[in-house]
């Protein structure tokens, strides 16, 4: 043998393609084993999305629906709308004149244009509302406005354009109102309605004013609202809210998310 010829050393093409057949077999049978875990991942993070957008905005709702001037909630016909009159403030307003016969009250008995605010003075807002009892039949109903009157200032005493207001309040209450604000369910999103007229009866979805989408991907055939008043001795009323989310995965798969939120409602006017 000629020493000067060295040995030579490689890789075949044989062994070449059993490294990658065999690499290829590994792989496989790990992707086997994660693709189950990622997955899994993957549809967790989705379902806690939908469910924060969900909460989210039910909170919302509880929040606002919380505000609501007495006897103001309504749900339309469809159960898809819910409609109330929000307060920004409100108070007690004099009823009677001090023993030295000063003050100014509230009179029932012919228009007036001021009175007294017993107690902290209250925010302003855009119209004064006394003794709301929406209803058929009601004489003071705020969405008609035979209860309801342009707020000029707040303060210590409340003024007003003239206005005889139908009914005194038992508790000598007032509340002061930005105006009437609609959630409803439509078009797949839930959506926020505001800045728009009263409207007596209600329209369902209100025309005019503002929007604002507050959760989108919404099952419009899932989603429902209803309200039961409560006795007039109970002075709370209760709403019942369903709100389903749905998310199209990859592959078709459908993530669902349905919530169910009940919001206690005072009454007293």
């Amino acid at each position: 043998m000629n020493p000067s010829i060295k040995s030579q050393c490689g890789v075949t093409l044989i062994e070449l393609v059993m490294v990658i057949v065999v690499t290829g077999i590994i792989a496989a049978g790990v992707a086997v084993f994660i693709q189950r875990p990622v997955e899994g991942y993957i549809d967790a993070g989705r379902r806690a999305t939908l469910t924060d957008e969900a909460d989210t905005a039910l909170r919302r709702i509880t929040r606002d629906l919380r505000l609501a001037l007495p006897n103001s909630v309504r749900v339309d016909a469809s159960g898809k709308f819910i409609e109330y009159i929000e307060t920004t403030s409100g108070g007690r307003y004099r009823g009677e004149l001090t023993s030295a016969g000063a003050g100014d009250i509230l009179d029932f008995t012919a228009a007036d244009t001021s009175f007294d605010v017993l107690g902290p003075v209250p925010a302003t807002g855009n119209h004064i509302v006394v003794y709301n009892l929406y209803g058929s039949g009601s004489t003071s109903n705020a969405y008609f406005g035979d209860n309801r009157q342009t707020l000029t200032s707040a303060g210590s005493t409340v003024v007003f354009p003239s206005k005889l207001f139908p009914e005194s309040s038992p508790a000598r209450r007032f509340h002061i109102v930005s105006g009437p604000v609609t959630y409803g369910c439509t078009g797949g999103q839930l959506v926020r309605y505001s800045g728009y007229a009263y409207n007596e009866p209600q329209v369902a979805p209100p025309v005019g004013g503002s929007s604002a989408v507050l959760a989108s991907d919404v099952d419009v055939s899932a989603c429902s609202f209803s309200y039961t008043a409560g006795s007039i001795g109970e002075r709370t009323g209760t709403v019942t809210i369903v709100l389903q989310i749905n998310s199209v995965a990859a592959g078709g798969n459908v993530e669902k998310v349905r919530m169910f939120q009940q919001v206690q409602i005072g009454n007293a006017p």
